[in-house]
């Protein structure tokens, strides 16, 4: 019983995007449908039948073993119905029926749908029954929706290989090609491909391509992106909205919007392999990267080609008819690189990586030649297994929707920053050096940002949720952290007043008591974010932290030769 009452205390909580309750009393609703393809589309999730959402949190509704049953059957019936749904994604493990006070609860996990598979639709309309999942629920997708998820199902056609109508190689800037040639030359000198005249080359690339079925014949998309005249790019024939974006805003005067950026604006030409040269020219001489640098050379640290690596896996994997462009941000805390589209992958696979897929397959392989973008799908593994040598915490990536952007963010801050770890020892004593790593993590948080959720953790740890719940409750046993509000509002700060220096040494600015849940200074909430919309939320995916399993050491030199720990 009391492995159920954490179970419901944690679902309690954090209902919304991952979770969701259906009483059923009268058999199988409606809605559990429109859910079951909002998850899909989505992140996947947890539906609970027999279950209702009250004030005090979710209760059982009394349903018998033989209701469940029942309950079940129709369920498996239905999902096979191909009048009712389009596509059945689950195998017997992903339905279950648990007992919990004397009544029967059906739980259904629904993975996320692969891209082969989306969109997942009720009924036999896919632009009536298609359903994304929010905080506020399940959303109806618009027609535009649809469409995207259809053309991210053509494998056999990706976005960037569509022949242009109306362009030729006249809309080729022949600097950026002749520049990418001698680039190749330098790192793969004796690649068959050179010897090519500029139409061969661009042909074998993938920029130039003649269709075998209709005869037609020209420059493909992807083409046009990496090596073409920034007017054409942009011309209404073409992608009219292409935007690129590069912001820094590393300013001390507050009045100061951006202290660099490098947009369109007819001073360079503004295709994709001209803003990868000119961005990561920018972060090699980034002022938090210490190591020296010199692009395109080997010896450059693992800092610098997991930014690379984050930039071209925005460049490649964008959706470039999506709103917004490619947005490169450099803030004091972090970098953050977002593009227009989803993501193509569910999260056990980007944690696992190992598998690859791309919207813009030509664009991948240009980089390859150049030596980034993998397609070994071992890019975001790179990018955190980089963030981890430096001990900073680990990147996350998000999904927004309407406008459907990717957000990737690289926090500068440090894991287990030495001085907050002795300043805590001598806050609790010996207690402190008794608790685990992910337990000394969650404090340190709670310092760093001024209180700590069940979500941000599952951000930053390795843990389930559940187990968070279990570890954020000891905590709070210990007199280690207090728990303010309930349900999706519930945060943890410590126990008492944070001492002043304790503050001032961790770089925190003095926030506003009367409201410690809403901190506009924290690091990983930044107003000024151009993607910030409060009426969109973002699914966020943390790339692993890594988890020690031995006791927390208080000295950094101690803590960088942990043990590491791998999902």
């Amino acid at each position: 019983m009391t492995q159920h009452l954490r179970l419901f205390e944690v679902l309690a909580r954090h209902e919304g995007v991952d979770t969701e309750y259906k009483a059923a009393r009268g058999g199988l609703p409606k809605s559990l449908w429109e859910t079951y393809s909002a998850f899909a589309n989505t992140a996947g999730g947890t539906l609970y039948l027999g279950v209702k959402e009250g004030n005090e949190g979710p209760s059982t509704v009394g349903l018998s073993g033989a209701d469940v049953d029942k309950l079940k059957r129709d369920f498996w019936m239905t999902l096979n119905n191909s009048q009712k749904v389009s596509a059945s994604l689950l195998q017997e493990r992903h339905v279950s029926v648990e007992s919990f006070e004397g009544s029967a609860i059906l739980i259904v996990e629904v993975p996320r749908a692969t891209r082969s598979e989306r969109p997942v639709y009720t009924g036999v309309d896919p632009f009536k029954g298609t359903y994304r999942r929010n905080h506020e629920g399940d959303f109806r997708c618009n027609e535009a929706e649809v469409q995207r998820m259809f053309a991210d199902r053509l494998e056999q056609q990706p976005a960037d290989s569509r022949i242009l109508e109306y362009f030729d190689f006249d809309d080729i800037d022949s600097a950026s090609l002749k520049q990418y040639r001698n680039r190749v030359a330098s790192r793969v000198p004796d690649h068959p491909w050179l010897i090519e005249d500029d139409l061969g080359l661009l042909a074998k690339l993938g920029g130039w391509r003649k269709d075998r079925r209709s005869g037609d014949e020209g420059l493909t998309l992807s083409g046009l992106l990496m090596f073409g005249k920034v007017e054409a790019i942009q011309d209404v024939a073409a992608l009219p909205g292409f935007q690129l974006d590069y912001r820094e805003r590393l300013a001390e005067e507050e009045n100061t919007r951006w202290s660099d950026r490098l947009t369109i604006d007819g001073t360079w030409e503004a295709n994709l392999f001209q803003f990868y040269l000119h961005v990561a020219q920018k972060l090699a001489h980034d002022p938090a990267l210490k190591v020296p640098f010199s692009a395109d050379r080997r010896g450059e640290s693992e800092a610098h080609e997991a930014l690379k690596e984050a930039l071209v896996n925005a460049l490649i994997h964008a959706e470039h008819h999506g709103q917004g462009g490619i947005v490169v941000d450099r803030f004091k805390n972090r970098f953050e690189f977002s593009n227009p589209g989803t993501l193509l992958l569910s999260q056990e696979q980007l944690m696992e990586g190992g598998v690859s897929e791309c919207r813009n397959k030509s664009l991948q392989l240009m980089f390859q030649l150049l030596g980034v973008g993998d397609k070994a799908g071992s890019g975001l593994d790179k990018i955190r297994r980089s963030w981890h040598a430096h001990l900073w915490q680990p990147p996350s990536l998000g999904e927004r929707f309407r406008p459907d952007r990717v957000m990737l963010s690289l926090p500068l801050i440090s894991v287990m920053p030495e001085d907050v770890m002795e300043r805590l020892q001598q806050y609790f004593g010996e207690a402190f050096q008794e608790l685990s790593a992910d337990e000394a993590q969650t404090l340190i948080i709670a310092v760093l940002e001024q209180q700590v959720t069940n979500r941000r953790l599952q951000e930053m740890l390795t843990l389930h949720r559940v187990d968070i719940t279990q570890m954020l409750s000891g905590l709070v046993e210990k007199d280690m952290l207090v728990p303010h509000g309930r349900r999706r509002g519930a945060y943890y700060t410590l126990p008492l007043e944070i001492p002043a220096d304790l503050k001032v040494e961790a770089g925190i600015p003095q926030k506003d008591a009367s409201s410690p849940h809403k901190d506009t200074s924290s690091p990983h909430k930044d107003t000024s974010s151009p993607h910030k919309d409060t009426s969109s939320p973002t699914r966020t995916l943390a790339l692993p932290a890594v988890r020690r399993v031995s006791r927390i050491a208080i000295s950094l030199k101690t803590f960088r030769h942990g043990k590491s720990y791998s999902r």
